[in-house]
């Protein structure tokens, strides 16, 4: 029933699309700070003010799935360093960045995979009954955070591509400004 709200992501997927860039301009944001402080500190204020203990910090394993780890994945995993492993929140992450989103994960703790030797491994059902348990704690924090987000934002997220567009600006075809102008276009005038 806690939550977490990682500050670091290790990308172990394959087949999601992670960026918006690469056909006709290419830019390469800088991720090594991948969520938004001052998001990050909403939240966690939100968790402490509904009373949800909440971990900030550590490092999000974001696998490819729909499978759960094997033990052995698991084991390296933990001996990697992670400290949470999920399926989604990292190809999100990329793309808020490249979208100049501020951005943060509040995971939803359901589960010890399949390493902890006095716990189940996981099931459908054991993670969906934490799921469905956590809702209402989630709403409650979402709620709270939503009303102390700050109007203005003072992060680097809004400035994400300003240094990151690579092609040449005489080079971009007039079909990818038209198809990324939502994002690049104040960059591109």
């Amino acid at each position: 029933m806690d939550m977490a709200l990682p500050a670091q992501f290790f990308d172990r997927t394959r087949q999601r699309a992670s960026t918006f860039f690469g056909d006709g301009l290419v830019a390469h944001i800088s991720f090594d700070a991948p969520v938004c402080p001052t998001v990050v500190d909403v939240l966690a204020g939100a968790c402490k003010d509904v009373g949800v203990r909440c971990h900030t910090g550590g490092t999000y394993l974001c696998m490819e799935g729909p499978a759960f780890s094997t033990q052995a994945e698991s084991n390296v995993y933990r001996s990697w360093g992670m400290d949470l492993i999920g399926m989604t929140s990292l190809p999100e992450a990329k793309l808020a960045r490249e979208a100049e989103i501020c951005y943060a994960t509040l995971a939803m703790v359901t589960d010890y995979d399949c390493w902890h030797p006095e716990h189940d491994a996981v099931t459908v059902n054991l993670v969906l009954e934490y799921l469905t348990r956590n809702v209402e704690n989630c709403q409650k924090i979402l709620l709270k955070a939503i009303r102390s987000m700050p109007q203005q934002r003072n992060c680097k997220c809004p400035l994400a591509l300003a240094h990151a567009i690579l092609t040449d600006r005489r080079r971009i075809s007039p079909r990818a400004k038209k198809k990324l102008s939502l994002l690049v276009g104040k960059y591109l005038k």
